[in-house]
């Protein structure tokens, strides 16, 4: 509490109020390092914070989401007797993913998540450093520096008991499907020994892709499909692990799409469909990756 209270101070004497950073993008790779510490998040995740935090959430996000999306969430189940704390890793298509994870999670894990978010995106002026600060308890990923700070925040967060989510893939899907995995949540799982939650998010990008900033009209379908916690095994590897996470989620969108039955005998037999996309030209694998996900109704699990 003591801690936040000092970051407040600190903001209120004037962290930067309405100005973007001083170095222009298209000159930021050419700029020197300074030893500027980033927008302070602490403060967020007090009890105040996580009492605001959580009306946001419940009382005006999730209505919001309900109205927009066809919303669905499955797996739920799967939660109901792990301890925590935990990684929670997704899929990135698109801005709803965050918010469609914070909102769906059961009060216990909602009270104590965390969120990593890009640095250059989320913490770039201050009305949107306060927003992502508060409402979803998010500290900042430098992406440019391949997220080396964050590694160490996550470490902190983790150890006081904060669940993380995270995204791997390391930023959103500019075509609707699954990029490669980066190894920093792999690595922070093997190192502190906890499990990971593999989360499938089916839709998002048909309903609010790259470049837009609400759901598009006639409340597109969405599901989230949460997993059976991972965890890292003896004398594995963060390359090792970050398959397994990533074959994860493609058994969890493979369930979506066909039967929980059919997608557990292609698992074992080394035969889930990838989530790669395919090969070609960027219009192909953006056509494909915009395919309409089915609104009703599920094919029956016994035929």
């Amino acid at each position: 509490m003591a801690k936040a209270l000092d970051e407040l101070k600190d903001m209120s004497r004037g962290f930067r109020w309405g100005r973007r950073p001083l170095v222009p993008r298209s000159a930021e790779p050419y700029a020197l390092d300074t030893d500027d510490e980033g927008f302070p998040t602490d403060w967020a995740r007090s009890d105040a914070g996580v009492a605001a935090r959580q009306t946001i959430l419940n009382g005006v996000m999730y209505p919001i989401v309900s109205n927009e999306l066809t919303l669905r969430v499955h797996g739920l189940d799967d939660l109901r007797d792990v301890k925590g704390p935990l990684l929670f890793f997704s899929n990135h298509s698109s801005h709803l993913d965050a918010t469609l994870i914070c909102v769906t999670l059961p009060d216990r894990w909602q009270r104590r998540i965390a969120v990593g978010a890009a640095r250059d995106y989320f913490f770039d002026v201050w009305w949107r450093q306060v927003f992502t600060a508060l409402v979803y308890g998010a500290f900042p990923i430098d992406r440019k520096k391949g997220g080396t700070g964050a590694i160490d925040k996550a470490r902190e967060l983790v150890r006081e008991g904060w669940s993380i989510v995270v995204f791997p893939e390391g930023t959103r899907s500019p075509d609707g499907h699954m990029q490669r995995f980066r190894h920093g949540t792999a690595r922070l799982a093997l190192e502190l020994g906890i499990g990971l939650v593999p989360i499938a998010i089916v839709g998002a990008y048909q309903a609010m892709p790259k470049g837009n900033w609400w759901p598009r009209r006639g409340r597109p379908p969405v599901t989230i499909r949460y997993g059976a916690p991972i965890f890292p095994e003896e004398d594995e590897t963060q390359q090792q692990l970050s398959i397994r996470m990533y074959q994860a989620v493609a058994e969890l969108v493979d369930e979506e799409r066909s039967t929980w039955w059919e997608s557990l005998q292609r698992a074992s037999k080394g035969a889930t469909p990838s989530l790669a996309g395919p090969g070609g030209p960027t219009w192909r694998r953006v056509w494909e990756g915009t395919r309409p996900v089915r609104r009703r109704g599920r094919p029956k699990a016994w035929k």
